[in-house]
């Protein structure tokens, strides 16, 4: 894991889990394709899991006063099911597959959601619904740091406050990374060699949450919804195009 070629894309994907812990979850399904063009995605996930928990310490600080506690406790149940059920089916499950999976779910999504925007009403944040998709989001972070799309489905369409959106999606998160650090070491997943790396790579993922927080600040209301929207539809078309590719 040296040159010039595995630096710039390793900075990237850690731009990339920064942005997504300043409020931008999408952006975080990005890193693991990203340092993938270098690397094993396995080795990759396991690479950037120290960056997203690090990341995770300065998002929760950056939103603590805007996380919605009721939603993210209907998040944690389907979390640590999905959590569980990806560690138990790790070594079963093609990641080509579960990058299409949750590739076509945030496309149909997405596109629905824009189609529908100007019309949509918001909807309550139900257990059954919650509990749901916050399993798969629990599952498919599990296996490549990929949860946004599932859990964008259920957070997108409860219209919160952009910052209450944004914090309690860096809560959800923070939570799924936290309960992959034992399963992943379980795994083999982690490396002690590698923590040197990852020390370089907090650097820039820590900037990207201070740019990103600030950025969100800023953003009309509507303009956020729509971004957030088109960078799931992104994230969701290069899912597919690298499930596809192998």
């Amino acid at each position: 894991m040296d040159g010039m070629t595995f630096w710039a894309l390793a900075v990237t994907a850690a731009f990339c889990v920064g942005l997504s812990k300043g409020g931008a979850p999408a952006f975080g399904g990005l890193a693991v394709p990203i340092l993938s063009l270098a690397i094993s995605p396995l080795v990759a996930a396991g690479l950037l899991l120290p960056v997203f928990i690090v990341s995770d310490v300065f998002g929760l600080w950056a939103y603590r006063r805007h996380i919605d506690l009721s939603i993210w406790r209907i998040a944690v149940v389907g979390i640590v099911i999905g959590t569980a059920v990806g560690w138990a089916t790790a070594q079963l499950v093609s990641e080509d597959f579960v990058r299409v999976l949750i590739g076509g779910i945030g496309l149909v999504f997405s596109l629905n959601y824009l189609w529908r925007s100007k019309t949509a009403t918001a909807r309550p944040a139900g257990w059954r619904a919650g509990v749901f998709w916050t399993s798969i989001a629990g599952f498919t972070s599990f296996i490549s740091h990929a949860g946004a799309p599932p859990w964008q489905v259920w957070a997108l369409p409860q219209r919160l406050p952009k910052m209450v959106f944004s914090g309690t999606s860096t809560a959800a998160f923070a939570t799924m990374n936290i309960l992959k650090v034992w399963p992943y070491h379980q795994l083999g997943l982690l490396q002690l060699q590698s923590l040197k790396i990852t020390a370089i790579l907090c650097l820039p993922a820590v900037l990207a949450v201070g740019v990103a927080y600030h950025l969100i600040r800023v953003l009309p209301e509507r303009v956020f919804y729509l971004a957030v929207t088109w960078m799931l539809l992104a994230v969701s078309l290069k899912l597919i195009w690298d499930g596809l590719l192998g």
